[in-house]
C-alpha cells in the first residue's frame, strides 16, 4: 500500500486528491496537508474585494469534502520537506512520512521585493481571499474619500488577468456608485505592452485590451519598474523596449492594488535539488522531479521559464486548465510507477482564461502557450462575464461534492467550442 500526499489543497491539489482516489482505488492512501481548514476560488477575489462576493461565497471546508471520499486532511503548515527521509515535518511538531509527494502549494507572495508594497504596506492584494477582504475593507474607506488609483502588477509578476480584471470591475464598480469621475485611474504592469499577459501577446489581446482601457479612461505605463511605494505614493521607474530608463513617475494615489512577484514557498524552496532560484520546482516532462523520483508537482510551484526576454521582468501564468492537465499526468505516472510501469502522461501546456470585466470580459487561447501556436485568439463580450459567473459555480460544487473529472476541460474548452482533441495535439 502507498502513501500519497498531497500538499496545498488550492485548485490544483484538490482536484489531485479526487484523481487519486478514483484512479488509485481504496487500497492505498492518499492525505491532503494545507495551511488552512478552508479551500478558497481564488479566480473570484477580485469580486470579493469591492464586495460582489463575501468569504462565504468562495471558501468551504475541507475536511468533510475530503473524508466523504476516504482521503486524510491535516490542517497544519508545513516547514520543512526532508526529501531523502520521505517526511514532511509539521507547524505543531509531528511529522508525516509518504511514499509520493505532489506538490500543488502555489506560490509565497513576494511584497517585500518592493518596498512598501503588499497589505502590510501601501498596496492592496487580491491573491488570497485574506487579501481581498483587507483590500475590500480599504475601499470602503476610499469610497468615503475619493482620489487617484493605481492597479497593476509588480516587475517579476506572472499572473496578469487579474490585475486587468480588478482594473475593469474596479471601474465598473466606482460607475455603479457614480463616483468614476472623482478618480483618475492608471494601469502600471511589468508587461512591455498592454496585453502581453506574461505570453507574449494572445491573438489581438494588445489592441483590444488598450481599447477597453481607453473606453474606460484608464491610462497606463508599461516596462514599469516599481521601486519603492510610500504612503500615498508610487515610484515607477518606466523603460524603453531597449531598457533603457525612459522616464521616472512619481504617481499620487488614494487606492493601490498591485500584484506583486511570486516565489516558492519557504519548505519547497529550502529542498536541496529541488527548485531553481527562485524556488519554483524543476521537474521533467511528466510533472516529476528532476532531482527526487517520488516527488511531483503541479500548479503555480512548477518551474516554467518566460516566453520571452521583457525590459522589466516577467513571468509566465499558469491558468486552471493548465493546472488541471499537469495534475491528470502527475495521477497517471504515480499509478504507472506503483505497478511498476514507466511514466508516460504528459501534460497539456496550453493557456486558457476567462476573465471577467465588470459586465463584460475577455477571453483568451493560447495553444500551446509558448509561439508559434495552433490557436491563437482573444475574444471580449458580455457572454464571458456570464460564463465566468457560471464557472464559478460549477467549480465550487464539483470541489465541495468530490469531482475527479476534468472541470476546464468539459466546461471552459466546450464553452469556447474547443474540442478535446484539438487541444490535446499541441503536447
Amino acid at each position: 500500500m502507498a502513501h500519497i500526499v498531497v500538499m496545498g489543497a488550492g485548485t490544483g491539489g484538490m482536484p489531485a486528491a479526487y484523481e487519486l482516489r478514483a484512479e488509485l482505488g481504496k487500497e492505498h492512501r492518499i492525505t491532503v496537508v494545507n495551511a488552512v481548514d478552508y479551500f478558497q476560488f481564488v479566480p473570484s477575489n477580485p469580486w470579493v474585494a469591492v464586495g460582489w462576493r463575501d468569504r462565504e461565497a468562495i471558501t468551504f471546508q475541507i475536511r468533510p469534502c475530503l473524508e466523504r471520499r476516504n482521503i486524510a486532511f491535516v490542517a497544519q503548515r508545513v516547514t520543512r520537506i526532508d526529501a531523502a527521509g520521505n517526511r514532511l515535518e509539521l507547524a505543531d511538531g509531528s511529522a508525516l512520512d509518504y511514499d509520493y509527494l505532489v506538490i500543488t502549494t502555489g506560490p509565497r507572495l513576494a511584497f517585500e521585493e518592493v518596498p512598501g508594497a503588499g497589505p502590510s504596506g501601501h498596496t492592496q492584494s487580491i491573491c488570497t481571499v485574506d487579501h481581498a477582504e483587507h483590500a475590500h475593507a480599504a475601499y470602503q474607506q476610499f469610497l468615503a474619500a475619493p482620489g487617484p488609483a493605481i492597479i497593476g502588477a509588480m516587475p517579476g509578476a506572472s499572473c496578469f488577468g487579474p490585475a486587468y480584471e480588478f482594473a475593469f470591475i474596479f471601474n465598473k464598480d466606482l460607475q455603479r456608485r457614480r463616483l468614476r469621475h472623482k478618480v483618475p485611474m492608471t494601469y502600471v504592469t511589468a508587461e512591455p505592452y498592454i496585453g502581453h499577459l506574461g505570453l507574449g501577446g494572445v491573438g489581438d489581446s494588445k489592441s483590444m485590451l488598450e481599447s477597453e482601457l481607453r473606453n474606460n479612461d484608464i491610462k497606463w505605463i508599461c516596462n514599469a519598474r516599481v521601486s519603492r511605494v510610500e504612503a500615498g505614493k508610487m515610484f515607477v521607474t518606466e523603460l524603453d523596449d531597449a531598457g533603457a530608463v525612459k522616464k521616472e513617475h512619481e504617481l499620487p494615489f488614494a487606492y493601490s492594488m498591485m500584484l506583486p512577484a511570486f516565489k516558492g514557498v519557504e519548505a519547497v524552496a529550502g529542498v536541496e535539488g529541488l527548485c531553481n532560484p527562485r524556488g519554483f520546482v524543476l521537474i521533467d516532462e511528466h510533472q516529476r522531479s528532476k532531482a527526487h523520483r517520488n516527488i511531483f508537482a503541479a500548479g503555480v510551484c512548477v518551474a516554467i521559464p518566460p516566453v520571452e526576454a521583457t525590459p522589466v521582468p516577467t513571468g509566465a501564468p499558469k491558468t486552471g486548465y493548465m493546472i488541471e492537465t499537469m495534475v491528470t499526468a502527475i495521477v497517471r505516472n504515480i499509478r504507472a510507477d506503483i505497478e511498476g510501469r514507466p511514466a508516460t502522461a504528459k501534460a497539456t501546456w496550453n493557456a486558457i482564461c476567462l476573465a471577467d470585466m465588470g459586465d463584460t470580459g475577455a477571453a483568451f487561447v493560447a495553444l500551446p502557450q509558448i509561439p508559434p501556436r495552433n490557436v491563437n485568439w482573444f475574444r471580449k463580450g458580455k457572454w464571458v462575464h456570464v460564463a465566468k459567473v457560471a464557472f464559478e459555480k460549477y467549480f465550487m460544487y464539483k470541489m465541495k461534492n468530490g469531482s475527479s473529472e476534468p472541470i476546464y476541460e468539459k466546461y471552459v474548452l466546450r464553452s469556447l467550442g474547443i474540442n478535446r482533441l484539438e487541444s490535446k495535439e499541441t503536447t
